[in-house]
């Protein structure tokens, strides 16, 4: 009976206009707090902060024609976002995934680094029977390369020189020299970063770049 009598008188003091009130502001003060949740205050970044979608416009493809001859074609490849885009007179045709070596970061500095070398370089031959679908070569180890090979003592004065009578041949460099070789853009890329240097494209993309770049095609990579 004491019980029951107290609850009656609490039951009283408590009107159901109250209740109804207090259940109201509980509900609007929970929904405040997700104007301050860490999804809310990421979209109102910059989109440049954003770890998704294209980084600028250059990252978008254009989807123009891509045909042979191209006019002054030029290759970038930008490792730090895994693209590469190609260029006819300056005007961007195409952009393809890449993926790249098993150590993807940093320079090419010798043989076995398994890192992809970043400077300026030029397509010096093609082959139609890579075991990676199609692949083209590049111009890796540049002037730069050997300048600084023989600087930090990897190659001898005799590499460092035949390195340069090629490239200044516009030919093949040398590939048997501690700085490495044997880099080329090929396909098999659908997958991870899994080469030993070289940068892969799917199977469909490069078989487009193959048919429209031609020797001495420059080729500039970035990080």
């Amino acid at each position: 009976m004491i019980w029951k009598s107290r609850l009656s008188v609490v039951g009283s003091s408590t009107p159901p206009v109250f209740l109804f009130v207090l259940l109201v502001l509980s509900f609007a003060f929970l929904q405040s707090g997700c104007a301050t949740s860490p999804s809310s205050q990421t979209a109102q970044l910059p989109q440049a902060d954003s770890p998704c979608g294209p980084q600028n416009d250059e990252d978008i493809d254009p989807g123009l024609p891509v045909t042979a001859p191209l006019k002054d074609p030029k290759i970038v490849i930008k490792k730090a976002t895994k693209k590469l885009f190609l260029y006819s007179e300056e005007k961007l045709l195409r952009t393809y995934p890449i993926k790249l070596g098993f150590n993807p970061v940093g320079d090419k500095i010798r043989q076995g680094d398994k890192r992809t070398p970043e400077g300026s370089y030029y397509i010096c031959m093609k082959n139609p029977r890579s075991k990676y679908h199609l692949s083209l070569g590049l111009s890796y180890p540049s002037i730069e390369d050997a300048e600084r090979g023989l600087e930090q003592k990897l190659i001898t004065k005799s590499d460092h020189d035949r390195i340069i009578e090629r490239i200044s041949k516009k030919s093949i460099p040398p590939w048997d020299t501690p700085l490495g070789g044997e880099i080329f853009i090929h396909g098999g890329g659908e997958t991870w970063d899994w080469t030993y240097g070289c940068v892969a494209l799917c199977n469909k993309d490069i078989e487009e770049l193959f048919k429209v770049v031609a020797l001495g095609t420059q080729v500039v990579i970035q990080q």
